[in-house]
């Protein structure tokens, strides 16, 4: 086949599991390349097997990622150069994105191609909100840290994606729990692969469920967003009233629990006027 690609920067979504994910768009970048910057030669080595092809590949991961990235800039100026992850869109946590923007400093054309994301994939499977999103990564493995980055993120209305591995599934679901109250979620594990599956429910019942037995391969929480607060009671207005008039005249008591509680001011204000009488 004919080399027509352009040099430049080629960033290739690879599959997930199935193979028969790859795009044909993927799979003619991946022949042409002229080297494929690669996360493990191993794994790629089997997908370029499948396609028929054998190309030149260079090793680019977290630990050789910054001597590297000068040599694959250097080449784009005359080559394609092609990124793939072990798995899914390259720079989805991972660090490609800094040869991304390193490319783009150099002039160089930067092309993605599309394709498989087991965050996206996940989202598809979960039945949870996906108006609004937003992806997490990796936790942190101590449970401090990992407590804080979770505090980080409790107010965010929006459904939250995050990875995570089988050993340390059943701790991170009941410190999602902890940290963000027991809200629906779902658990996908081995997504696109023969024994696919998305287990749903609460934050606690998921963590039982896989505290005895850790599931393997790669797997994507999916905790759906915080639910809207209930709506405030009269309770709740006489209680706020009576300290909001420890501090302020009944005017500006009645005006601030109104707007904090969203209820009405000239009924707070009336109430104000009988307390303090």
């Amino acid at each position: 086949m004919e080399n027509t690609l352009a040099p430049g920067l080629y960033i290739v979504a690879t599959p997930i599991g199935n193979l028969g994910d790859l795009s044909p768009r993927a799979s003619m970048i991946l022949s042409q390349a002229d080297v494929v910057a690669v996360e493990d030669s191993r794994v790629t080595a089997g997908l370029l097997r499948h396609i028929g092809v054998k190309r030149p590949m260079q090793p680019y991961h977290d630990h050789n990622a910054d001597a590297v990235r000068p040599d694959l800039i250097a080449r784009m100026g005359s080559e394609a150069v092609a990124l793939v992850s072990d798995a899914g869109t390259p720079l989805i946590s991972d660090p490609g994105y800094k040869l991304v923007r390193d490319a783009r400093a150099a002039g160089h054309t930067v092309v993605t191609i599309p394709g498989p994301c087991a965050a996206i994939a996940a989202l598809t499977l979960a039945g949870l909100p996906t108006d609004r999103f937003f992806f997490l990564g990796f936790l942190p493995s101590k449970a401090h840290a990992r407590a804080e980055a979770i505090a980080e993120v409790a107010a965010i209305k929006a459904t939250l994606v995050l990875y995570e591995s089988g050993p340390r599934l059943s701790a991170c679901l009941s410190a999602l729990a902890e940290g963000l109250g027991d809200r629906e979620a779902g658990v996908a594990r081995e997504i696109t692969k023969k024994f696919e599956e998305c287990v749903t429910g609460t934050l606690s019942t998921l963590a039982a469920r896989y505290a005895e037995a850790p599931p393997k391969g790669e797997i994507v929480i999916v905790v759906g967003p915080p639910g809207e607060a209930p709506p405030a009671t009269l309770e709740d207005g006489e209680a706020a009233l009576v300290e909001a008039l420890t501090r302020l005249p009944a005017s500006k008591a009645a005006g601030e629990v109104a707007k904090k509680l969203g209820l009405d001011r000239k009924a707070l204000y009336a109430r104000a006027m009988e307390l303090k009488g």
